[in-house]
């Protein structure tokens, strides 16, 4: 299976071009070769709704035959926005197929694999797994627990603070950090935040969906972050929420004086937001630490060096060094003067 690690590699390069494009289908991108390895066609899944990668490529040819696709996701066998590829695939005389990983959709699992193995097409994988499963770690999670991903994003001085006693926060990272993190975003479905930010910073955070926890409703609606995007308003069921066009006022039970997080993460998954970038204050970062899958952390070679400054996480009580939470430590990025560490759960 080595010979077809490049054509994977390919196939991933591929898939990412349409990233926050395709959910809540999975990235995917496909390479086809001839007889002597020479790639004769590529495609890939260019936004939902939009032909599947396989499509994309062998609508581009008049003759596959005897060829081999090679392909990041096991490929469909059922209806969906598009026929099945694996009809295609068999309709076009495809020789050899080379899959990156199986697809977690029960509907899918394996049975497009059989379909193409029942048609005497030669099946070869997994290729490059690990790579596959964490360019499409937030569709496995989507079908495997049906439950919405979770990254959280925060930017902090060295000792992690994200702004001074008095809420000064502009700015502790760097412009390269701060661009990046508009990249970040397009990967997600919504972002998060609170009402407590909203008050402080007035941001824009221009994004198609913008998710607001307001437990009292106090924030001014002439915000910035109200003027574009879908926007889902949290807050207390026992309130009364105005009715406003593009504003989704969403009831919720509070615990402990605060929104349930539970209640809300759940409530995504069924307004079929399938991904969620938090960026908030230390108070709701704690909050969703317990449910968070990646970890962003951006630091700045900055030292506050005060007690009073506001911290990136807090509000847990935690007496012993065992009982922190722990992370796994993915890769880090520079961005001159500042580094971007990646965390996963």
């Amino acid at each position: 299976m080595k010979q077809y690690i490049t054509y994977m590699a390919k196939c991933i390069e591929l898939a990412q071009k349409a990233q926050g494009l395709t959910s809540p289908n999975p990235m995917v991108g496909c390479v086809i070769i001839n007889s002597q390895g020479e790639i004769i066609s590529t495609g890939y899944h260019k936004k939902y709704g939009d032909n599947h990668a396989e499509r994309d490529a062998l609508l581009k040819l008049e003759n596959a035959q005897g060829c081999t696709l090679i392909v990041n996701l096991e490929p469909c066998s059922h209806f969906g926005k598009t026929p099945p590829c694996t009809d295609l695939i068999i309709e076009k005389g495809i020789k050899k197929v080379v899959y990156g990983m199986q697809d977690p959709n029960p509907i899918i699992a394996g049975k497009g694999l059989q379909k193409l193995k029942n048609a005497g097409i030669e099946v070869i994988g997994p290729v490059l797994e690990d790579e596959c499963k964490k360019l499409n770690e937030i569709f496995i999670k989507n079908h495997t627990k049906k439950k919405t991903f979770i990254a959280l994003k925060t930017a902090t001085t060295i000792d992690g603070k994200i702004a001074t006693h008095i809420g000064d926060s502009k700015w502790i990272t760097s412009d390269a950090a701060r661009n990046e993190v508009r990249n970040i975003r397009k990967k997600y479905d919504a972002i998060l935040t609170s009402s407590a930010t909203v008050i402080a910073d007035n941001p824009t955070m221009e994004h198609k969906r913008k998710i607001i926890l307001d437990r009292k409703l106090k924030t001014d609606l002439n915000s910035k972050i109200y003027q574009q995007g879908e926007i889902f308003v949290f807050y207390d069921e026992k309130l009364n929420a105005p009715n406003i066009k593009n504003i989704n006022f969403i009831p919720t039970p509070v615990k402990n004086n605060k929104l349930d997080i539970n209640y809300i993460i759940n409530a995504l998954y069924e307004l079929k937001i399938m991904s969620i970038l938090v960026e908030a204050g230390g108070g709701v970062n704690e909050a969703f630490l317990p449910y968070i899958d990646k970890l962003y952390h951006f630091i700045a070679p900055k030292i506050l060096g005060d007690n009073s400054g506001k911290s990136c996480f807090y509000g847990a009580n935690v007496e012993k060094i065992a009982n922190c939470t722990n992370l796994h430590f993915e890769r880090f990025t520079p961005y001159p003067p500042d580094i971007l560490i990646i965390y996963n759960k």
